[in-house]
Formats: C-alpha cells, structure tokens, sequence
C-alpha cells in the first residue's frame, strides 16, 4: 500500500538528470485572464509545474502568471511545444515562446505530434542541440508510439526524456505502461479526466470508500504509478480539489481494479 504523501513533493527523476513535478497545471484553452488566473491559482496551491504549448496561444499568459506570482524561476518547471507543422523552424520556434514568456530556457521542450506522422529525426536533432545550447533542460516529445521513439533511439542516440499522451484509468495498456519504463522514458498524462469516464462505478465506489472525488481517485493512481498528471481547470476551487490527494492512499487492490478499466 503506497504511503499519503502531497503530490507536489513528488518527483519523476529524467534520464537527463532532472526531476520532473508528478502533477502539473494544463492551460489548453486557457487564454488572456482566465488563463492568468487559473495559473496563479495553482500556484498559490503549492503547483510548480504548468504546462503550455506553442499551439494554445497562451504563452505570454503564462509567462505573465509567473512573474505576477514571485515565486522565483528556479523553483518552477515550465513546459513547453513545438508544432509538428514547424519542421525546419525549431530553434525559431523555440526562441519565440521564450520570448513570449520572458524567459530564458524552458524544463522541458516536446515534439507536439510526431511530423507528417513520422518520428520526425530531423527534428529531433534540433532539439538535441537546443538541450546542448541550454535553451531547455530537458526534451521529449508528445502523441509518439514506442516504434516511433525506438526510431529517434536508432538515429540519433538520443531517447527522449518523456512521452506526453492522452491517459486515464479507461485508455491504461500494460504494454504501454511497461515500454516506457524499459526505455527510461516518463509517461505523461493529459486529459486524465476526459479521456475517461468519472462515472464509472468502479472509480466512484473507490471514492466512496476514501470520503474522495473520482477525479482524486483518478489523480492518485497516476501518482501511484509514477505517471504523470496535469489536470486543466479554470476554476480555483477545482484546481486545488483535483490534487488535494496528501490523504489518500489506493491499496494494491484498488490499483489493480482501476488498472482493469483499461482496454
């Protein structure tokens, strides 16, 4: 049985050295002060990882949001994308969403999709020299199978740090899960609640049991799992009910039901 600890003391440690917060702050769709808001929020509840992408047109919110918070750069893990459509204009790319967050160097940088359906190693290389150039300290990519990181692996001998993908209790596929441990790749959630049913009564009775949310339920095992998590809301009570999880702890048997969810 896991032990009840804050989520935002935990950690998943990169192949490149560094650590990666377990629960992180989403900001699709979030845009002008809703989006500044729904990030200070967070990190007035203690989140110090937010996660944005060149394709949410929401980069300057977030770069606005942490100056206005004070909390100083080295304490947060910022996140970034770049669009697969903007082959041949990495470093570009790149140079612009620091500047539109007024930053210096981003934690970590994805490949948003896989380019043209292809693992994209031309890409990849840009982004190995950008981690080289200090512009990121880490990189991965997002929306990627195994054949397609086994692929980046093969041409450049580099493997990307994390995988961002769509995961919830409904989407778990042990193969998947497994692959990416074998590989020293961190799995990254999005859409945890969306990709999922909260109605499912195997989720709901657990809540029950636990005095718990579902979408808390759902939290604890991406944590449980050393998966992680970055639940987006606009709402501030829901943004600190999602990871209000220090109390909750799933059983071996609570995980494995849930695990059973998947298809």
């Amino acid at each position: 049985m896991a032990t009840a600890t804050s989520p935002h003391d935990m950690r998943a440690q990169l192949s490149g050295g560094g650590q990666l917060p377990l629960v992180g702050l989403g900001t699709l769709r979030l845009v002008g002060d809703e989006a500044r808001e729904a990030i200070g929020w967070s990190l007035e509840a203690g989140y110090r990882h937010i996660d944005t992408a060149t394709a949410y047109g929401n980069e300057r919110e977030v770069g606005r949001a942490i100056q206005d918070s004070g909390i100083a750069r080295d304490e947060l893990f910022l996140t970034t994308k770049m669009p697969a459509e903007n082959v041949g204009t990495e470093r570009a790319t790149l140079e612009h969403s620091l500047t539109a967050m007024d930053v210096d160097h981003v934690d970590l940088w994805l490949v948003h999709w896989p380019p043209g359906q292809t693992a994209g190693v031309s890409s990849w290389r840009e982004f190995v020299r950008a981690r080289e150039d200090g512009l990121t300290r880490a990189i991965g990519v997002s929306n990627y199978s195994l054949d397609q990181i086994d692929e980046l692996t093969a041409a450049t001998g580099v493997t990307p740090e994390v995988n961002q993908v769509r995961w919830s209790p409904s989407l778990f596929d042990r193969a998947i899960f497994d692959g990416h441990l074998e590989r020293g790749v961190v799995l990254e959630g999005y859409s945890p609640f969306r990709a999922g049913g909260l109605d499912d009564p195997v989720l709901l009775d657990i809540a029950e049991a636990h005095r718990a949310t579902a979408a808390q339920v759902v939290v604890r095992w991406h944590l449980q799992h050393g998966i992680v998590v970055i639940p987006k809301s606009a709402r501030r009570e829901r943004i600190i009910d999602n990871v209000d999880v220090a109390g909750l702890a799933l059983t071996d048997a609570e995980m494995q039901a849930i695990d059973g969810l998947g298809p």
